[in-house]
This record gives structure tokens, C-alpha cells and sequence, in this order.
């Protein structure tokens, strides 16, 4: 995602990621946070955000109590709020369930230049 500065000061801007889970096997939330990044910009300056999710990241506790990851659609989107402001990825994970262990991964990585 970009994001400029059109003021004639320098600021901050919040980039928040929201994920949702088109068709999961209990209810999820319709947007849920997964990543943010304050970014600084000088007047008129404009840079890049990108975000790098794993997989784990999108666990969720399962009825029978595991945290796992489903195999599905997942629908990415940006913005300064929950409200999609900007354009969605659609994204298919493939395979079988998978249980998350303590070990995992989770952190997003976050870059701007």
C-alpha cells in the first residue's frame, strides 16, 4: 500500500492490515486486525507498506479447543480503519488443517521504504 503526505507538515500515518476468513468452520470476525505500522512522512513524501503474513496468523481456536490453521479463501485488505478504503487480495491457502504449536511463528513483518 502507499501512503503520502499532502500536508505542508510532517506526520504520522497508521497503515492497519485487516484479514477476513471467507468460509471458516465456527464464525470469525468480518474484519480482524492481523498488523499495523506508524509510518512517518515529510511533506509531500510518499512511501510503500508492506506486510508479510504467515500462515499462523490467521489461527483461531477451533471447537475443540486447538489453535489451527484452516485451509480457504482469506480476503486481505488496508486502510486507517476497519473499513476496506483500499483495494482487497483474495488468498487461498491450500492443505489440511494445521494445529499451531507454542513454537510458531506468528509475527508479521513490516517494511516501508
Amino acid at each position: 500500500m502507499s501512503v503520502s503526505n499532502t500536508g505542508e507538515r510532517s506526520g504520522d500515518e497508521v497503515v492497519q492490515l485487516y484479514v477476513r476468513d471467507v468460509q471458516g468452520s465456527v464464525t470469525r470476525p468480518v474484519a480482524q486486525l492481523v498488523g499495523y505500522a506508524r509510518v512517518s512522512l515529510e511533506p509531500g513524501e510518499t512511501k510503500t507498506v508492506e506486510f508479510t503474513v504467515p500462515p499462523t496468523r490467521l489461527a483461531f481456536t477451533a471447537r475443540d479447543m486447538r489453535r489451527v490453521v484452516e485451509p480457504g479463501e482469506f480476503v486481505f485488505w488496508t486502510g486507517t480503519s476497519a473499513r476496506p478504503a483500499h483495494e482487497a487480495v483474495s488468498v487461498n491457502l491450500t492443505g489440511s488443517v494445521h494445529p499451531i504449536a507454542l513454537t510458531d511463528e506468528r509475527v508479521i513483518a513490516v517494511t516501508h521504504s
